[in-house]
C-alpha cells in the first residue's frame, strides 16, 4: 500500500513559488533576523529602504524552500537561518547594502530574556559609582575593579555576554546603569549572497575611517621603505629627485662650487669673506 502525501496547502505553494520568483530577479540576498523588532520601526525601515530595497517576510519554512528552489546554490544562506528571519533584495553591492540598513538603526537598553546581538565588553575605566555593594555585582561577572577619585574603575575590558548568549535580569540591569546599550533597534543583517559569496555580518561590519587610517598608514609605510631601499617607481621618484638636489646644493657649497643655484649664496660668501680680512687688516 503505498504513503499517502502528505498535505501541503495551496496559499504556502504560491507564497513560495511567488518569493521563489522574487528572488531569481535580484543579485544580492540579504537574511535579516527581526527578532525584537518593534512594529513601528519595521514600518519606518520600509519607508526608508523603499526603492534601494525590496523586504520579504513570510515564516521561516518557507523561506528556505524559497531559497532551496533558487538555480543558485544558497545552502550558506540556508544554514543562517534563525531568529525571526526575512530577506532583503537588491542588487546594490553587500557593503552599500549592510551600512544603508545599518545607518537606520538605534540603539537601546538590553532587557532580559534577550540575545546578545553581538559580544557585548564593559569597557576599562571610571564608572559613576560610588564604592558599595555594586563591587560585588561587578566580581561576580569577574571585573577587576579598584577606587580612583572616590568612583569605582574598572581595571580592564571584560566580556560579559557572547553573541547569541541570552541576557539575564542582573546584567541588564547593570549595563543600564553604565549606560551600555547593546541592542540594536533595527533590522539584524546575519549574511549577505553575492555570486556564490556568502558574506557574514563581522566581514560586512566595516569603519570607513577605521578602513581610510589604515590605507594611509599602510601607503606611508610603503613609502618609507621603498624610499629607503631606494626602490624606484612613479610614487617616488620625485621624492628621489628632491633628495639629490638637496645632496648635490649640499656638495656644492661645501666645495664652493658655483652653480645657477647657489651664485647669489656664494657671492653672499665671498663678500662676508672679504669684509672680514678688510676689518682683520684694517683696510678702510
Amino acid at each position: 500500500m503505498s504513503k499517502p502525501k502528505a498535505y501541503v496547502n495551496e496559499k504556502k505553494k504560491i507564497a513560495v513559488k511567488n518569493l521563489s520568483a522574487d528572488i531569481e530577479k535580484y543579485n544580492i540576498i540579504g537574511l535579516v533576523d527581526m527578532e525584537n523588532l518593534p512594529a513601528p520601526q519595521l514600518q519606518k525601515m520600509k519607508q526608508n529602504l523603499r526603492g534601494k530595497v525590496e523586504i520579504r517576510m513570510t515564516k521561516k519554512n518557507l523561506i528556505k524552500y524559497a531559497l532551496m528552489n533558487s538555480k543558485r546554490d544558497l545552502s550558506k544562506i540556508i544554514e543562517q537561518i534563525r531568529g525571526m528571519p526575512a530577506l532583503l533584495l537588491t542588487n546594490e553591492n553587500p557593503f552599500k547594502l549592510y551600512k544603508t540598513v545599518s545607518a537606520n538603526k538605534s540603539a537601546a537598553p538590553a532587557k532580559a530574556g534577550q540575545k546578545a546581538p553581538r559580544d557585548i565588553i564593559i569597557p576599562a575605566g571610571k564608572t559613576p559609582f560610588a564604592p558599595g555593594p555594586v563591587i560585588g555585582e561587578l566580581g561576580q561577572l569577574g571585573i577587576k575593579t579598584g577606587i580612583e577619585e572616590g568612583k569605582i574603575f574598572i581595571k580592564e575590558d571584560k566580556l560579559v555576554a557572547k553573541e547569541g548568549d541570552v541576557l539575564n535580569l542582573k546584567l541588564c540591569g547593570l549595563l543600564t546603569r553604565l549606560n551600555i546599550q547593546p541592542m540594536e533597534i533595527g533590522l539584524n543583517i546575519v549574511a549577505v549572497y553575492e555570486n556564490g559569496i556568502v558574506f557574514d555580518r563581522k566581514v560586512l561590519e566595516i569603519d570607513d575611517k577605521v578602513v581610510m587610517s589604515n590605507l594611509v598608514q599602510l601607503h606611508n609605510e610603503a613609502m618609507n621603505l621603498a624610499v629607503k631601499i631606494g626602490y624606484t617607481s612613479k610614487d617616488t621618484i620625485k621624492v628621489f629627485i628632491q633628495k639629490a638636489h638637496r645632496d648635490a646644493t649640499a656638495i656644492a657649497d661645501s666645495k664652493d662650487i658655483m652653480t645657477s643655484g647657489n651664485i647669489g649664496k656664494q657671492l653672499a660668501k665671498a663678500e662676508a669673506e672679504a669684509e672680514a680680512i678688510k676689518d682683520e687688516a684694517h683696510i678702510e
